[in-house]
């Protein structure tokens, strides 16, 4: 069974920093493509960033500068690290696992809930 679980959300002020992590079971994980996205309240679900087997790592351009990601192969995790928040962060962050580059997203997590307030 596929599992994707999303932790490290919570409440925190503009200007701090947070850092979310996707623990993945039950599915390749050092070969696959890691996505983050979030959806905001009353908005549809956007990209935030990606990174491949090869090290590729793509930032939309909202979080550029201010969002990293990164992963443990030996610990199947996926991680998000977010500084600078701002109150347009807040949204339920999702990470994702594709099979590769070309092929789609098809594992998901729950979710985990990030509130930035001003």
């Amino acid at each position: 069974q596929v599992q994707l679980v999303e932790s490290g959300g919570g409440l925190v002020q503009a200007g701090d920093s947070l850092t979310l992590s996707c623990q993945v079971s039950g599915r390749t994980f050092g070969t696959a493509v890691m996505g983050w996205f979030r959806q905001p309240p009353g908005k549809q679900r956007e990209f935030v960033a990606a990174s491949s087997w090869n090290n590729r790592i793509d930032y939309a351009n909202s979080v550029k500068g201010r969002f990293s990601i990164s992963r443990d192969n030996d610990k199947n995790t996926f991680y998000l690290q977010m500084h600078s928040l701002k109150p347009e962060d807040t949204a339920v962050y999702y990470c994702a696992a594709a099979d590769s580059p070309a092929t789609p997203y098809k594992d998901w997590g729950q979710g985990t809930r990030v509130t930035v307030s001003s």
